[in-house]
């Protein structure tokens, strides 16, 4: 443990010019006088980290000490920098090795790949909270993902209902959803403007890289597409609507019950309780049948009062459970 840390000590200020003791104590998550101790046993190992003395002093490495990574291709170390998937690795126990790994990378990187971590980050977002689902690997999938690394434009086909469309597409990012790959592209239409536009890579039947290279905007910002794509999708299939009577444990259970996208719109304009501290909302659903199912995760902190055809399910539901729980053996 102790030998991660005096790694990640000189690693931290190869790429800093000095640092003082506090601020190593915060990354490190010690103690001061563990720093001046970590200090202490790398100066006896041989490593030239040096202690300024006063108010303005820190520790920094002299004679232009380095530690260097060598042979990283610019694409082995764009790699790098996708490896690790944040929320699962903290899970796992393993944010402060990532984390380590990944400053060992940056201090380590020739000058001219300094920029793989933003190069990475502007061409995947991993948006898949179904971590334990099998993803579909599409058939076509490296070609795209090569297109996307080379900035190449593609001619691809691609299946929409029963017809097959061909687009010249400039292949931008990849997104991973719930085991779905999508494909976030800009197109050029019949009259030259540039559009953004997401793609299941498994509805593509061909596709065909250019040798030319495209330019990159580059104020194009995946995740935020992709954020505001799936609120697009979200709210495109709300269809429906239900109106419900909630209690104060059925308005902070709602989010956890339905779609955020239909929980907000439903919780955005709440009016005053009644006496009892209920409000009544109006909530975008898919349907009825997974308004249900939804609902009835509330149980009785939550009343629907329209449509009259699923209250008559919610009462014949109440009727059935007090039947059953109302019988004087557990048998």
């Amino acid at each position: 443990m102790r030998a991660a840390r005096l790694i990640r000590m000189v690693l931290l200020l190869q790429s800093r010019p000095s640092m003082t003791a506090a601020e190593l104590a915060r990354e490190l998550e010690v103690s001061e006088r563990t720093v001046t101790r970590d200090a202490q046993a790398l100066s006896e190992a041989g490593v030239p980290v040096y202690a300024d003395r006063g108010r303005t002093g820190g520790y920094r490495l002299v004679g232009g000490y380095r530690t260097r990574l060598t042979g990283l291709a610019r694409s082995e170390a764009e790699a790098l920098f996708l490896s690790g998937v944040p929320g699962a690795l903290r899970e796992m126990g393993l944010e402060d090795a990532a984390c380590a790994a990944r400053l060992k990378v940056s201090a380590a990187l020739l000058p001219s790949l300094r920029d793989a971590p933003d190069s990475a980050a502007r061409r995947f977002h991993l948006d898949a909270p179904a971590w334990f689902q099998e993803p579909r690997t599409p058939a076509l999938l490296p070609v795209v993902a090569e297109a996307v690394w080379d900035d190449r434009p593609v001619t691809a086909r691609y299946r929409r209902g029963e017809d097959e469309v061909e687009r010249l597409l400039e292949p931008y990012g990849l997104v991973l959803k719930a085991g779905v790959w999508y494909l976030c592209a800009r197109v050029a239409d019949g009259d030259s403007a540039r559009t953004y536009r997401t793609y299941r890579i498994d509805r593509f039947s061909a596709v065909e890289p250019l040798e030319e290279r495209f330019t990159r905007d580059p104020d194009f910002d995946l995740p935020g597409h992709w954020a505001e794509q799936a609120e697009r999708f979200a709210r495109s299939i709300l269809r429906a609507e239900v109106v419900v009577r909630l209690s104060p444990e059925g308005v902070r259970r709602l989010r956890y019950a339905v779609e955020p996208v239909s929980a907000r719109a439903a919780l955005s304009g709440l009016g005053e309780p009644d006496g009892a501290g209920w409000v009544t909302v109006t909530l975008p659903v898919e349907s009825e049948e997974v308004a249900y199912a939804q609902l009835t995760a509330l149980g009785a902190e939550a009343e629907v009062l329209a449509p009259e055809s699923l209250r008559e399910r919610f009462t014949a539901d109440a009727t059935r459970l007090a039947a059953l729980y109302g019988r004087g053996d557990a048998g």
